[in-house]
């Protein structure tokens, strides 16, 4: 069974979206849907009810809880998992529907891949395949995050080895996640775009958490930081690391600002 963890927060305008994109997935296998709603003060909870009345013969959960962030969200949701998979949709995102169903016949075919993210419209390797499988090293998350959290669908025992989100940790805390991740288990990225990410929005300063460019660039350099304080990369690496990610962040505020003009 596929655990689907949604992290709500006032999303009434693209909940039912995201819900529909799960209950449509071609996957004939099991899905258990957690909706973990985070403190939303709109009609995300009206209309997640709804959808479940609507849709009774899909196993469709909802945990309501006070605001405490989506780390804390996606927590909760993976505390009341039931599936040997999970899988992560943030409540603006919607999934194609061949997502699952391709995903798990590479976890079928390939034993070794414990963790599968996928290509989208703000992260797709031109310079490989087409449906290319690439292994994706801790060293390679340095420079680039390859892992978009809607796409990823990953093996249970991966929780149950290192561990929950950092609820302490409110922007770019899946780095961190994937950083604990890679160092323990096998990671791959199938380059072939298979969720609507928002609405076609870009990846950075547009809406959300990743609107704030300088908050994003503060989680960035913690997580290196992190990496740094568990001798996972010397130095050298923290120092080149830390200044590539400055320059990206300069560059992100001057591509925001001439989408803007």
């Amino acid at each position: 069974m596929i655990s689907v963890i949604i992290p709500m927060y006032n999303s009434a305008g693209s909940i039912e979206r995201a819900l529909e994109s799960v209950i449509n997935q071609d996957y004939d296998g099991l899905i258990e849907v957690i909706v973990v709603n985070d403190g939303s003060k709109d009609d995300s909870v009206k209309i997640v009810k709804a959808f479940i009345e609507c849709n009774n013969h899909i196993g469709i959960s909802l945990i309501s809880q006070e605001n405490g962030g989506v780390s804390k969200a996606r927590n909760t949701g993976l505390k009341n998992a039931k599936g040997n998979y999970i899988a992560f949709l943030d409540s603006d995102d919607a999934w194609f529907p061949d997502k699952l169903s391709r995903q798990t016949k590479i976890f079928e075919e390939k034993p070794n891949v414990d963790f599968l993210a996928t290509a989208f419209e703000g992260f797709y390797m031109k310079n490989r395949l087409e449906g290319e499988l690439i292994n994706v090293k801790f060293i390679n998350l340095i420079f680039k995050n390859f892992f978009q959290p809607s796409t990823v669908l990953m093996k249970k025992a991966i929780v149950d080895k290192i561990g929950l989100f950092d609820e302490n940790q409110k922007y770019a805390e899946e780095g961190n996640f994937f950083f604990r991740v890679s160092q323990e288990f096998n990671c791959f990225f199938y380059n072939k775009k298979l969720i609507i990410y928002g609405d076609g929005k870009t990846g950075f300063g547009e809406s959300g958490l990743s609107a704030n460019l300088k908050e994003m660039e503060k989680g960035e350099l913690k997580n290196l930081k992190f990496a740094f304080k568990n001798n996972w990369i010397s130095i050298g690496t923290y120092i080149i690391a830390v200044t590539f990610s400055v320059l990206k962040y300069f560059r992100r505020i001057v591509i925001v600002f001439l989408r803007k003009k």
